[in-house]
């Protein structure tokens, strides 16, 4: 197997774990409490690892062998996702342990997901990047949204522990296949002299600091990643309280979002050659705002999975654009740390995000928080739509 194939693997697994997680833990939540603030701080404990650590997980990455790291984050992954389980089948976990324990799982996946996207263009030759990119994206759906929510979902109605037991066996497995493509020798090692965490931290920020079009995508996205917690951290309450989404139904509706993610992709790569960076990007910003906004009308399951899926179609598209630039216009020994900045500022906010989704939710109702999300989107794009354009231009910076 080469070293591209169990990297893929690996990530297979990885993303279908996630997928059981992502469903699992705000049905657990919603077990807990039925206090939407609670639920969402819940939700902001797994993200706020991407505020406190990005930058130090992007110099290590870069200062370190990057499959090994990959394959040690995953193992205490496994390990975490496994104290979930006994945890929640002997019903010793209260809201706070949970928080706390997706804090500890989010902290894995910051060096795991920058370690991913800085390996990969060490395993793949350039001109084939933009479709193992687009196969990272197929399966990451695939697994994320189509295979393992309705998974988690489905094992969280049987018992409690079960999906969380589930995503420690897969992660394990996962953390075997990353082992061996580190003994292989695919590491995607930085060739540099290391010099202080601190230097090397600063190094990347002045990088993306004076990049013109990637420092605009990055605050760009910093908004989009706040407004779409802004509707998803209270999702579960809306769905199964306003709708009358049951615990299955639930991961269902989770896995609308994956027909159009992915459509995006398996299709992307396609309309990038054929429209350019710059059009598929603008039209996934377009898509996104619109399809967030109108979840706060949608009458029923049905059509709230509509816009799930368009929502997915336009993230998946966004991501293709943004992290093929990125790794196209990084240098490679800067990359991690680059990658590390861009997810700092673009992931931080997403805490305050699920924050304020519960408070909107419990003041105005929890419709309230997605024609909020959508409005803010909206206003974002067209303020960054001058400078995007003209960065386009010249993407070199």
């Amino acid at each position: 197997m080469t070293g591209y194939r169990r990297f893929a693997a690996a990530t297979s697994l990885t993303t279908a774990g996630d997928g059981v997680f992502a469903a699992a833990v705000p049905l657990l939540a919603a077990t807990l409490t039925r206090d939407p603030r609670l639920v969402s701080v819940v939700a902001a404990a797994t993200s706020l690892p991407w505020l406190l650590f990005s930058l130090p997980a992007g110099a290590l990455v870069d200062r370190n062998d990057r499959a090994r790291m990959m394959g040690r984050g995953v193992a205490v992954q496994a390990a975490v996702a496994a104290v979930v389980a006994v945890l929640a089948a002997s019903e010793r976990l209260g809201v706070g342990g949970l928080a706390a324990l997706a804090f500890g799982l989010g902290a894995c996946q910051v060096a795991v997901g920058t370690a991913a996207q800085a390996l990969l263009p060490s395993l793949v030759a350039a001109e084939r990047l933009p479709s193992a990119n687009g196969y990272q994206q197929t399966i990451a759906v695939v697994g994320q949204q189509f295979l393992g929510p309705p998974a988690g979902s489905l094992l969280f109605a049987v018992a409690a522990g079960l999906p969380f037991g589930a995503y420690a066996v897969v992660l394990t497995v996962a953390a075997a296949l990353l082992a061996t493509l580190a003994a292989r020798g695919d590491r995607g090692r930085p060739q540099r002299t290391p010099s202080s965490l601190r230097a090397e931290i600063g190094a990347g920020l002045r990088w993306l600091a004076a990049h013109r079009l990637l420092r605009t995508l990055t605050l760009l996205a910093a908004v989009n990643t706040f407004c779409f917690q802004l509707g998803n951290a209270t999702l579960v309450l809306l769905a199964t309280t306003e709708l009358g989404v049951s615990a299955r139904g639930f991961g269902l509706l989770l896995a609308t979002a994956a027909a159009g993610s992915l459509a995006g992709g398996l299709g992307g790569p396609w309309l990038l050659r054929r429209l350019g960076d710059r059009a598929v990007l603008l039209a996934a910003l377009v898509l996104n705002a619109v399809a967030v906004g109108a979840m706060g009308l949608a009458p029923d399951a049905a059509v709230l999975g509509v816009l799930l899926a368009t929502t997915g179609l336009g993230v998946t598209l966004w991501n293709l654009v943004s992290i093929g630039l990125r790794q196209r216009l990084v240098p490679a020994d800067l990359l991690g740390r680059v990658m590390g900045v861009h997810r700092l500022v673009s992931w931080g906010l997403i805490p305050a995000g699920a924050l304020l989704s519960g408070v909107v939710a419990h003041a105005w109702g929890l419709r309230a928080p997605y024609p909020l999300a959508g409005a803010v989107r909206a206003v974002a794009l067209l303020v960054a739509l001058p400078t995007l354009v003209a960065a386009f231009r010249d993407p070199r910076g």
